[in-house]
């Protein structure tokens, strides 16, 4: 099954609230790798790889985690899979 990358820039209340965290428990279900990191303008960054379908579960999972009141806006981006991730880490 052909793999892509889907980036997502999360603006909001963000930073600060375990949203993070919160991303790298919801990866753990589904077959996804990638990072999550604050971004220094207050957002949040998402890129993570996988077939799209479970990509897009798992973007949907985020938003049923109760971390949908803290998101704002919702930027996202596709590419293809670069394979350039082993797990799904949070990035400092």
């Amino acid at each position: 099954m052909k793999r892509a990358q889907m980036q997502i820039l999360y603006s909001g209340a963000v930073q600060g609230v375990g949203f993070r965290y919160s991303v790298k428990s919801v990866a753990n279900g589904f077959e996804v790798t990638g990072t999550v990191r604050n971004l220094a303008d207050g957002r949040v960054e998402l890129l993570a790889e996988g077939p799209k379908d479970e990509l897009e579960a798992f973007r949907q999972g985020i938003r049923d985690s109760g971390l949908e009141h803290f998101i704002q806006k919702e930027d996202v981006n596709w590419n293809e899979a670069k394979n350039e991730f082993r797990g799904f880490e949070i990035v400092r």
